[in-house]
């Protein structure tokens, strides 16, 4: 190339038309010093420019990681208390379903209650339409307990019993 641009001349001089041959070596050298320079920094400006995009989407995967992190924390932390919740939820159903079977048991024991009335028969005796009477050994009734309000099981013949939910569902 040196040779080529030896041989160059510029058409514009500044002598005023006369071209000489040592001032266009001289222009031609100048002008690719000028170019050089400039490519120089324009690569230079080029390289910057790829650096701070490489810069900037690091710091984007940076972001974005912690940003996944921080959701998958949340949505472990959300799970456990859905899991929590849905036991919970699991456990007052059963109760609720228990409470509901025996209310509905207790309504049907007050309706029999209220539709015999008030006046007992001979075979009625707790008033509910059943015989608690006790039936002896020898299949008579026991009519002595009876008479006496005991059973052989111990306690009155006669005692209710409360209806109490059971202790494992409760809590």
């Amino acid at each position: 190339m040196a040779s080529s641009s030896s041989t160059y001349r510029s058409s514009s001089s500044s002598d005023g038309g006369n071209n000489n041959p040592s001032d266009s070596v001289v222009t031609v050298d100048e002008r690719k010093r000028k170019r050089m320079l400039s490519n120089r920094e324009s690569a230079r400006r080029s390289r910057m420019r790829k650096q701070k995009h490489v810069d900037d989407l690091t710091a984007q995967i940076n972001q974005l990681s912690n940003d996944n992190r921080q959701i998958l924390n949340s949505l472990t932390v959300t799970s456990q208390l859905y899991m929590k919740i849905q036991a919970e939820n699991s456990v007052l159903t059963a109760q609720m379903t228990e409470l509901s079977t025996r209310l509905q048991s207790l309504n049907e024991i007050v309706d029999l209650v209220q539709s015999n009335g008030a006046g007992f028969g001979v075979d009625q005796i707790d008033g509910c339409g059943f015989d608690d009477r006790t039936v002896g050994i020898d299949g008579y009734y026991d009519d002595m307990n009876m008479m006496s309000g005991v059973n052989h099981w111990g306690g009155s013949v006669y005692t209710n019993q409360p209806i109490m939910a059971n202790d494992i569902n409760m809590y």
